[in-house]
């Protein structure tokens, strides 16, 4: 869909799975998570991330001890043999909860970094409406705001439904 300007409108689109199958089967060129800015994965999907990509982990680390990523910033780090993965700042630290400010500058961050680099499609989990603590609406409509006009889609891979429960025995 092409804005008045002449830019792409951006696809946001939400889709049951496992973020890491997904982001195979749609040949995403990057994948996004939060993070907060103490140099701690040691929750939710970030140790996914951290199991993943030990090399990416240990810079992450070695960032926040320094003061190179703060909330509101973004990580990016190419995997050797992989794909880009966007570190987004969302927290300051994994006690306190994200603010939506911050997720909104991460993300506007994250979407000019893609297309500085020609990054055209990325796969993101519900970023901040876990462990950071926000209504995923709120988060969903920013991560809008934020991505218009951008010329990348991004498809927020969400937990499949979990099987419904057996039938009680009579």
């Amino acid at each position: 869909m092409e804005k008045g300007d002449g830019r792409r409108r951006v696809t946001v689109e939400e889709r049951p799975g496992d973020l890491f199958s997904e982001a195979a089967r749609m040949r995403a060129d990057a994948l996004a998570h939060g993070v907060n800015c103490a140099g701690a994965m040691g929750r939710g999907i970030a140790v996914e991330f951290r199991d993943r990509w030990p090399g990416m982990y240990e810079e992450y680390r070695a960032r926040c001890r320094a003061g190179r990523l703060a909330p509101g910033g973004v990580f990016p780090w190419r995997a050797p043999d992989g794909p880009l993965i966007y570190n987004l700042g969302t927290q300051q630290h994994w006690r306190t909860p994200a603010q939506l400010p911050d997720v909104r500058a991460a993300f506007a961050a994250m979407v000019a970094h893609a297309d500085a680099h020609a990054v055209r499609r990325v796969a993101l989990p519900r970023v901040a409406a876990g462990l950071g603590g926000l209504p995923w609406d709120e988060v969903l409509a920013a991560l809008r705001a934020e991505a218009d006009g951008a010329a990348v889609s991004l498809t927020v891979v969400t937990p499949p439904d979990p099987p419904p429960a057996p039938a009680a025995a009579p």
